[in-house]
């Protein structure tokens, strides 16, 4: 049984923080994955616009065959809640059928887990992502980025970019990443968990 619906589209948001200073850094691994998904569009790649209403860049595509929209929100981190209720509320979708894609430190560096609801293991974004929604039954990607190293802050660990050895692999962390995305539209949460979780 697939874990999106039908009818309605399912949203897939990447979160992250918004400007120049923050391009390239751990925590703005979901608008990567967010942007190699629209790049896999067909017949051609799925643009961005501004949408004021929701304070977000949206793009509507599809995914496995199904109606999907991209969204970006435009505001900081952690108050990526306001942006994602709105979209939701926008295109009606149900808070079930969000997939919120996200950095992760308690998951090893290049490796993804899926998962519906549960904690927010202290990640601004997340939580405010389920206050706004009033629920944690969303589905999540968790994009994994590492822990920081001796006593590095947590903070400024997913505030800083990628080192030179992970770099190479980044790009591959990504389109991992994006896959796990279609599987979650095509397949639903289990089918997806098991071929993502044993890679």
């Amino acid at each position: 049984m697939a874990g999106v619906s039908d009818t309605a589209p399912t949203l897939v948001v990447g979160l992250a923080n918004p400007g120049p200073d923050y391009e390239g850094t751990r925590h703005n691994i979901g608008w990567e994955v967010i942007a190699e998904l629209a790049s896999r569009a067909l017949p051609m790649p799925a643009s961005f616009s501004v949408h004021k209403r929701t304070n977000c860049h949206l793009a509507q595509t599809r995914v496995a065959d199904r109606p999907v929209v991209l969204a970006r929100p435009r505001s900081y981190m952690n108050l990526s809640g306001g942006p994602v209720s709105a979209v939701v509320k926008y295109f009606s979708v149900k808070p079930t059928d969000v997939i919120v894609v996200h950095d992760e430190i308690d998951v090893d560096f290049g490796r993804i887990r899926l998962k519906r609801g549960g904690g927010e293991g202290g990640h601004n974004g997340l939580r405010s992502v389920s206050n706004s929604l009033g629920t944690r039954d969303y589905l999540r990607v968790r994009v994994g980025v590492g822990r920081p190293p001796g006593r590095m802050d947590v903070a400024d660990f997913v505030l800083k970019r990628f080192s030179k050895l992970e770099q190479p692999d980044v790009p591959f962390l990504v389109q991992d990443a994006a896959d796990a995305v279609e599987l979650l539209v095509r397949h639903g949460l289990e089918t997806a968990q098991n071929q993502v979780h044993q890679r």
